[in-house]
């Protein structure tokens, strides 16, 4: 038998018959083996930080990615060797002021009352004290929201909430009564590339829209018949304020299907509607501003006499029937319908459309703070 005259064995290269590596390749090879296991071994156990990093303050939660982590919460006393002061004049020792961080969501047991507010931006002032109690509502839902799926892509939202107490500062032009998104880009007129799937989708079925709005018009316009609104704006509504009117959508299962095929219809929150509008002859509606920029109002002619107008922001505009309009109604707008009694009332199907600049994630937060059941 024959023995090895070395301990070590030959080189797999040289058993294979491949040429050797080269003599850096092998202490390159053993040293990162030996760094997969150490980086494998040395994890922290639970609740400690791992050498050289700094430890997550206890008792709150792990912050949301992207968001910026860390600030410092003292303001320049002069250094000295006490320590800092937080906001509130409290002091905070050294060997605490290296893991202390503003994190987007608080710790679990913090403000047991709900007195406190959440705030992805820290160092401003929480709220406004002028802010009025539709408006702290509106936040603390804000508030709930995040906790459960976080602020990344809520800064518009919480931007436009903080601010909301200044709406009448805003261009009397554009003053939404109700919730102001900020950044998105407003026109009166909306062109037609902005929902060209829900626009098409409207036209193509006008035939049966028209017809069954003409069945429930012969009915009677009556309130024991699904109708509402004052004498000269009367409506047929099958979503009102994010509901749905259940009787008046059994009455017109076309357009209630062509409704659920829209794909920016607002149907879950109070901020979207849909229905059929009538403008009685001789009627004019003033100025008027919308809730909120964050949605376009889609009018769809289904009749529209010669002397019926729309002036929105200050640029009028007419119906067409079987044709679509995209309004900003955030805008100051008048209606006006100036044709004879014989012309009939102008009647149009009116539906709610997300804004084309509004985030899905910034949909789905207004579905929930403007929930018809909050």
């Amino acid at each position: 038998m024959h023995w090895w005259a070395s301990p070590f064995p030959l080189p797999l290269s040289a058993e294979l018959g491949f040429p050797p590596l080269n003599g850096l390749l092998w202490p390159l090879l053993l040293l990162f083996l030996w760094y997969c296991y150490r980086m494998g071994s040395d994890l922290p156990p639970p609740g400690r930080a791992h050498p050289g990093g700094w430890a997550r303050p206890p008792g709150t939660r792990r912050q949301v990615p992207g968001a910026r982590r860390f600030m410092m919460l003292s303001r320049g006393s002069g250094g000295g060797p006490r320590g800092s002061e937080t906001a509130s004049g409290s002091e905070v020792p050294r060997a605490e002021q290296a893991t202390r961080c503003i994190s987007m969501e608080t710790s679990e047991d913090e403000d047991p009352d709900g007195r406190e507010y959440l705030t992805p931006v820290p160092g401003r002032p929480l709220f406004p004290a002028q802010a009025s109690a539709a408006g702290r509502k509106l936040y603390a839902a804000l508030q709930e929201y995040a906790k459960r799926y976080g602020w990344v892509g809520m800064g518009r939202i919480h931007k436009g909430l903080r601010e909301q107490v200044r709406l009448s500062d805003h261009s009397t032009i554009q003053r939404p009564h109700l919730f102001f998104l900020p950044d998105v880009p407003s026109v009166p007129f909306f062109p037609r590339d902005a929902h060209r799937h829900d626009i098409e989708l409207l036209e193509a079925q006008y035939p049966l829209i028209l017809a069954e709005f003409q069945a429930v018009y012969q009915r009677g316009v009556d309130s024991k018949l699904g109708w509402s609104g004052p004498k000269g704006q009367t409506g047929f509504p099958l979503y009102s304020a994010g509901i749905c009117v259940a009787g008046n959508c059994r009455s017109c299962p076309y357009t209630y299907r062509t409704l659920l095929s829209m794909r920016t219809f607002i149907s879950s929150n109070s901020l979207g509607g849909a229905g059929f509008v009538l403008l009685g002859p001789g009627v004019t509606l003033g100025g008027s501003y919308g809730p909120t920029n964050a949605r376009l109002r889609c009018h769809l002619g289904l009749q529209t006499p010669p002397l019926c107008e729309l002036v929105v922001g200050g640029e009028p505009q007419r119906w067409s029937e079987g044709h679509c309009l995209l309004v900003d109604d955030s805008f100051l707008h008048t209606i006006s319908h100036k044709g004879p009694p014989e012309d009939g009332p102008r009647a149009i199907f009116s539906v709610d459309l997300w804004h084309p600049n509004v985030a899905a994630a910034e949909r789905q937060a207004l579905d929930y703070i403007f929930n018809p059941d909050l």
